[in-house]
């Protein structure tokens, strides 16, 4: 039986989705304006006000999970560990404003937005406005290559929204390419602070593209998702693209014989060339990391810069703060590039514990769900992705990006909530009858 299809008339929608659809489908022109970093962050905490509003003065109930309110604990104790590393190293009132406003923005909006996913939001409204997304990034790409073929500037201005503050002035720029230095050839960001990043988000945009029942928007999806991961040349793109096709492919056809068949003999040849197989895929990942060996170099000396600093000043409170890196390490922050390096240095143990604890919790509510309901499948994909970005970004910082799959996250968690409450009130009245 073939799915409805989803009908984006912003008429049909309630406040809640226009603020979403409208923030989404505006990416281009907050883009030009140099306000990506800020909308999220708007957007997230006047939906929370929003939301708070409704329950204490109209009386209105929510259905938050327990796997929802994992992320507002292991957040809210993050905030706790900054503040007490702020006064073990004594680093100021002001510093620790700045970095609460930073909290605010960053990791705060791992806990805020799944808890909006509570509200009454339709996921389709999130997968077509990606969708469209990806067809307006068909449209410029070409204006951009041809930036890039005349050689005009490669950033046109950076916004004087910059004064807000911010990580950088990267999250402010309009930039229409750039060249990776290590082997001269363009990449390209579009609306994100870096090329990596925009291959994060391809990967999200495939994931809701393969949720969409318009075949006209799916396949603006998948071909302007393919196309972000390519042109942002980022090695953990392609990875994580290869990864997310083989779940789907797996949600979708798990019940067929066919794979069984296919995957037996396969398995056994695996088995019987196991040696082999090893060689190669040792082979794959040493080749992986020489193409792009100085990226490699600077990630691996920032780790463990961040590792032994950690253990051996901060261990459990963290730093509270970033720091410059030295020379060998072309001056980035300490713990950039890898969150559980970076949480490790600035809020210690405590604070990747704290992330640790809502990831496995989410992992375990969505995985009894995955095979009946796509929006657990779509959330589960979008915790598998995060997972992997763990691994090569700090997912605060690109927080303001991915928010759209942290309320898919909270609505599967919502579903999954409404069902064991559903359950248990049935439980409670047989009982009592």
């Amino acid at each position: 039986m073939a799915k409805k299809q989803f009908k984006a008339d912003p008429h049909l929608m309630n406040s809640d989705e226009k603020l979403v659809w409208y923030s989404m489908t505006c990416t281009y022109l907050f883009w030009i304006l140099g306000a990506m970093y800020i909308v999220a962050p708007v957007i997230g905490w006047v939906l929370l006000l929003r939301m708070a509003k409704r329950f204490v003065f109209d009386r209105q109930d929510f259905v938050v999970s327990p796997a929802q309110m994992s992320w507002i604990f292991g957040m809210s104790i993050m905030l706790i560990s900054l503040v007490i590393a702020h006064f073990d190293y004594e680093l100021g009132i002001p510093k620790l404003i700045k970095s609460s406003i930073g909290w605010a923005k960053g990791w705060a909006l791992l806990a805020v937005f799944p808890l909006i996913g509570s509200l009454n939001i339709r996921p389709e409204i999130i997968y077509r406005a990606s969708c469209i997304i990806c067809k307006y990034t068909l449209l410029i790409i070409p204006v951009c290559i041809f930036a890039w073929l005349v050689k005009l500037p490669s950033t046109l201005y950076v916004s004087p929204l910059s004064i807000i503050g911010g990580p950088g002035p990267e999250f402010f720029s309009v930039s229409l390419y750039e060249i990776d230095p290590g082997s001269g050839m363009p990449r390209w960001r579009l609306f994100t602070p870096w090329a990596p990043a925009l291959g994060m988000m391809g990967n999200l945009f495939l994931n809701f593209a393969i949720q969409e029942t318009s075949m006209r928007y799916k396949v603006y999806g998948l071909l302007g998702s393919l196309t972000m991961v390519l042109i942002s040349q980022s090695r953990l793109a392609l990875v994580c693209y290869m990864i997310l096709l083989l779940y789907f492919a797996f949600i979708r056809w798990h019940k067929s014989p066919w794979l069984y068949l296919i995957a037996s003999p396969l398995t056994l040849l695996v088995g019987l060339l196991g040696t082999q197989v090893l060689e190669k895929i040792e082979l794959s990942i040493a080749a992986f990391k020489s193409a792009r060996a100085g990226s490699t170099r600077v990630r691996e000396h920032l780790g463990n810069i961040a590792i032994e600093r950690w253990a051996n000043e901060a261990l459990v409170w963290g730093h509270g703060i970033v720091e410059r890196g030295p020379h060998l390490v072309e001056y980035m922050p300490i713990g950039s590039h890898h969150t559980w390096y970076g949480l490790l240095f600035v809020k210690g143990l405590v604070g990747a514990i704290v992330l640790a604890v809502p990831f496995i919790v989410s992992f375990i509510t969505l995985l009894g769900s995955v095979f009946k309901s796509a929006t657990s499948a779509s959330a589960l994909a979008i915790l598998l992705q995060l997972f992997l970005y763990t691994f090569g970004e700090n997912l605060e910082i690109l927080a303001y990006l991915f928010w759209p799959g942290l309320i898919i996250l909270g609505i599967a968690h919502k579903e999954n909530g409404s069902i064991t409450a559903a359950k248990a009130s049935y439980s409670y009245s047989y009982s009592y009858s």
